[in-house]
């Protein structure tokens, strides 16, 4: 994958470009280079984008004090820092096979970084991130570790809170046990955000057998309207999929995730090499117009606070502060986007606090 950057006059746009699938080496968009500047050419037409590229941070090079290369404990997704707790998800190692259809995480685990992180290390490599590369968000994902996923975050969750103060977000498999999120928030958790995938339950089931069987399709609709409504409106948020179920039901996927104040985030299908959807073919760029688009008028419908966070660009999915591109201009539109900017301005000493570092506390462990 390549992460590019596309200038614009609302915002910067991060990209993740997937360029080794052969569906890429099919695509009419190309990448050139000339007298140092990089541009996409659409080969159609011969119109040319300037973009950038983003630097690799030096403190990939860099080693903990265990001697790992902290690239292979975090590493940067846009401009925040994106760790996987433990390559292990046990959708994989069911017998048969329960993983999701579109993931390739137990190829790639552990190949290219290390599988189980240390909190030092994490520690560390936040801390050199937040130095050098000025980030603002430290983002915890994981595979199903049946049900051990929040009390394993915890621990990280304290640390990265005490030691290097910054924003923290959560991308985990959900739980019946509610209380849980309780907990993490006291320890500073600032974000929750769900693998919703799919509204339809038919395809739920058919492309996510595992979460399907020993999770419920419930189960994450019911943590998010929980996390949603102890943090507020516009702090978690569900991803969904686009490009596998039929398009009315991703749009009701957004109707329902910013219906209960949380934000959507989007990810495009890709046949990701490895993947068991690897021969399906992308989606029509039509259809994902719609979805962008659908995207922005739904939280503009709920007032769901966007691109409010400092400093926090995804590349890998679709933000909804990305989609005011494809949305209407309308005086309803720029009355929401102001109030928006106006927002942003309030809450810097929101952002400002909650970055802080805090008291450690005593245990992080998950219980009454």
């Amino acid at each position: 994958m390549l992460e590019i950057i596309i200038p614009g006059s609302l915002k910067d746009i991060w990209v993740n470009v997937p360029v080794r699938e052969p569906f890429a080496a099919r695509s009419c968009y190309r990448l050139a280079h000339a007298d140092g500047q990089y541009e996409v050419i659409d080969d159609r037409q011969g119109f040319r984008y300037a973009i950038r590229l983003p630097a690799e941070p030096s403190w990939y090079g860099q080693l903990t004090s265990r001697g790992l290369p902290m690239h292979q404990i975090g590493v940067l997704q846009g401009t925040y820092l994106a760790i996987y707790i433990s390559n292990l998800c046990g959708f994989w190692y069911h017998s048969p096979r329960m993983n999701c259809s579109f993931c390739t995480t137990g190829l790639n685990l552990g190949v290219n970084e290390s599988a189980l992180k240390n909190v030092q290390d994490v520690v560390e490599v936040a801390q050199a991130a937040k130095r050098e590369s000025g980030v603002t968000f430290v983002h915890f994902n994981s595979g199903n570790q049946t049900n051990r996923d929040l009390d394993r975050a915890a621990h990280y969750v304290n640390a990265v809170k005490s030691r290097v103060g910054a924003l923290v977000g959560l991308q985990l498999m959900p739980t019946r046990d509610l209380w849980k999120y309780d907990r993490l928030i006291e320890l500073g958790t600032d974000h929750f955000s769900f693998c919703v995938e799919f509204h339809n339950p038919e395809y739920f089931e058919k492309f996510c057998p595992g979460k399907a069987r020993f999770v419920g399709q419930e189960t994450f609709y019911r943590a998010l309207e929980y996390t949603s409504r102890q943090l507020g409106k516009g702090t978690c948020s569900g991803e969904v999929i686009a490009g596998l179920e039929p398009v009315e039901d991703t749009l009701k996927a957004i109707d329902y995730i910013t219906s209960v104040g949380a934000f959507p985030t989007v990810c495009i299908f890709r046949p990701t090499i490895g993947a068991d959807l690897e021969d399906s073919p992308p989606p029509r760029y039509e259809e994902m117009r719609l979805v962008f688009q659908h995207v922005y008028q739904a939280c503009e419908k709920n007032r769901i606070p966007i691109d409010v966070a400092p400093n926090i660009e995804v590349s890998l999915v679709v933000q909804p502060g990305d989609t005011r591109y494809l949305a209407p201009r309308n005086l309803e539109s720029r009355w929401y986007d102001f109030r928006q900017a106006l927002l942003r301005l309030v809450a810097r000493p929101y952002f400002w606090w909650n970055r802080r570092r805090r008291k450690a506390q005593g245990s992080a462990e998950l219980s009454y």
